[in-house]
C-alpha cells in the first residue's frame, strides 16, 4: 500500500471504520468524511485518521475535502431496501447525486483510483452465480441507485480518464455494525437479547455472507492496482440459505434461536451469490474468512459491546 492520502467517504460507518482501521495500521494516511447520521464516532476512537464531518451531497463540501487525497474509496450512501420501497426519491441525492459530485471533484483534482462501493442489488434477479456480464435488471429502487453509480463510474473513466473502479458488494457481516439491519447482524442481536427472531419468507432464500475484512482487502487491492472502469463481484462465491445462517448462529449461542417466519419482503431476491472468477484473476482477490469463523467473531463483538448499558438498551428494543 503506498503512503498516498486516502479519503474515505461514510468512513464513521460499518465499513468504513474498518477500512480506515487497516489502513493506517499500515501507515496509510486516511481523512474520514461522515456526516454522522449513521456513522459512529466510537468505532474511530482508536484509528489514527483525521475525521471531517460534512456531506457527501454539498459539492463546496467536497472541493474543499478532496485537495491533499491522492485516493478515493466511495462508501457513503442510502443503504436500506426497504427504505427506498417505500419512497423510490429518498436515496437519490446521496446514491446518485452526490456520487456525481464527488467524480466531479475526483477528477478536478486528479485522483489516482477512485473505487466505488456497489452492490448485488443492482443486478437484481439474474441466474447465479452473478457474474459482471450479465444484464442488470434492479429489482428495488435501491439496486437501481447503484446501478446508475456504476454507470456514472464508468462514464467518469471513458470521458475524463478518472480511474474508477466499482465493487459488488455481496452480503457483509462482522464488526462496527450496531446500525445493520441485515441478516447476520439482526439475527445475533435477536438471538443475544433471547428473543424470538422473524424470518421473511420461507428462508430458503440464498445470499452470498463475506465478512468485512475479506471487503476491505478487495478495496485495497483496488487502491494499488486501479482497473480503469473495472467493475468486480465481491463476495466468496457460495451460497447460504437463511436457514443455515440461523443454524450456524444457534451452534456459536450454544441454545436454541426462537424462529417464526413471516411474508416475505418485496424487491427480495430468492438466489444471490458472486461468480468471483474475475475478482481472482484481476485483482488476485480470493475471500479467505470461513463463514462459520466470521459469525464467531462477529458474535463475540456484539456480546462485548451489548454488554454495556447503552448495548442492552439496543437489544431491548430489538429483542421485544
Amino acid at each position: 500500500m503506498s503512503a498516498g492520502r486516502v479519503l474515505v467517504t461514510g468512513g464513521a460507518g460499518f465499513i468504513g471504520s474498518n477500512l480506515a482501521r487497516r489502513l493506517t495500521a499500515r501507515g496509510t494516511p486516511v481523512r474520514v468524511v461522515d456526516n454522522f447520521s449513521v456513522g459512529q464516532r466510537q468505532y474511530l476512537a482508536s484509528v489514527d485518521a483525521e475525521v471531517v464531518e460534512g456531506d457527501v451531497t454539498d459539492p463546496s463540501f467536497l472541493k474543499r475535502v478532496l485537495p491533499g487525497a491522492s485516493r478515493v474509496v466511495h462508501l457513503a450512501a442510502a443503504t436500506s431496501v426497504l427504505d427506498s420501497i417505500n419512497d423510490p426519491v429518498s436515496g437519490l441525492a446521496v446514491n446518485v447525486a452526490g456520487l456525481v459530485s464527488l467524480l466531479q471533484a475526483a477528477t478536478a483534482e486528479g485522483v489516482e483510483s477512485f473505487v466505488f462501493a456497489s452492490s448485488n442489488a443492482a443486478v437484481g434477479e439474474a441466474p447465479t452465480p452473478v457474474s459482471e456480464e450479465q444484464v442488470a435488471r434492479p429489482s428495488s429502487p435501491y439496486g437501481a441507485s447503484k446501478l446508475a453509480g456504476e454507470a456514472y463510474c464508468s462514464a467518469f473513466a471513458r470521458s475524463y480518464g478518472l480511474p474508477t473502479t466499482a465493487l459488488r458488494f455481496a452480503n457483509v457481516y462482522g464488526s462496527n455494525s450496531l446500525h445493520k439491519q441485515s441478516a447476520v447482524h439482526r439475527f445475533i442481536r435477536i438471538a443475544i437479547a433471547g428473543g424470538q427472531l422473524t424470518i421473511n419468507g420461507d428462508g430458503r432464500q440464498t445470499r452470498d455472507f463475506i465478512h468485512v475484512d475479506d471487503i476491505c482487502v478487495a478495496i485495497e487491492a483496488c487502491l494499488d492496482r486501479p482497473v480503469v472502469g473495472g467493475l468486480f463481484q465481491v463476495g466468496t462465491g457460495s451460497e447460504t440459505s437463511i436457514l443455515e445462517l440461523v443454524e450456524l448462529l444457534a451452534r456459536i449461542h450454544g441454545g436454541e434461536i426462537k424462529v417464526m417466519h413471516g411474508p416475505a419482503n418485496p424487491g427480495e431476491i430468492q438466489r444471490n451469490f458472486s461468480d468471483v472468477a474475475k475478482a481472482d484473476r484481476d485483482l488476485g482477490f480470493a475471500a479467505r474468512v470461513e463463514l462459520a469463523d466470521g459469525l464467531a467473531r462477529t458474535y463475540a463483538w456484539y456480546s462485548e459491546q451489548l454488554s454495556t448499558e447503552r448495548g442492552q438498551g439496543v437489544l431491548a428494543r430489538e429483542g421485544d
